[in-house]
């Protein structure tokens, strides 16, 4: 991956740099037609190289994290169900893969398994409308008892 990244940085750097260098020969050839270049060409000459150089630097920027180990593909069967922190840079994770459930302690630089079982068969059918039902129909019942009259 490492190698993909390297190649596509010196794939754009060559690219920029033919786009450059026939900017800066026609620049070199107004200067040796003019004895004394003016300051509003030297001007406009240096904010058309910064701005080339800081397209560069934001187009790599973005290439780069486009391109960031780690985030390519999805998931698939990995789901963080819940994570509760035990310390300050320690935590008891659990992790559904696949048809299993894992409860991993998480430490600064490791991850034990601290358990393993079977996933529950309902713990991926929570959905956010079915978790707020009880509370919809709480507040639909004080609603109601409010608009009866006394």
């Amino acid at each position: 991956m490492m190698l993909v990244c390297t190649w596509i940085c010196r794939s754009f750097v060559a690219a920029f740099s033919c786009l450059l260098f026939p900017a800066l020969s026609f620049a070199a050839e107004i200067q040796q037609q003019a004895s004394l270049p003016s300051p509003t060409t030297s001007i406009l000459q240096m904010l058309f190289a910064l701005g080339l150089v800081l397209a560069l630097i934001a187009g790599m920027a973005w290439l780069l994290r486009r391109l960031a180990p780690g985030q390519v593909g999805n998931a698939g069967d990995l789901r963080v169900v819940s994570a509760v922190a035990v310390g300050a840079k320690e935590r008891v994770v659990l992790v559904d893969v696949g048809d299993t459930r894992l409860v991993l302690g998480v430490a600064q630089g490791q991850v034990v398994c601290l358990h393993q079982m079977p996933r529950p068969e309902d713990s991926g059918t929570i959905t956010h409308e079915t978790a707020m039902q009880p509370f919809v129909d709480k507040l639909r019942e004080m609603i109601s008892a409010r608009k009866e009259p006394k």
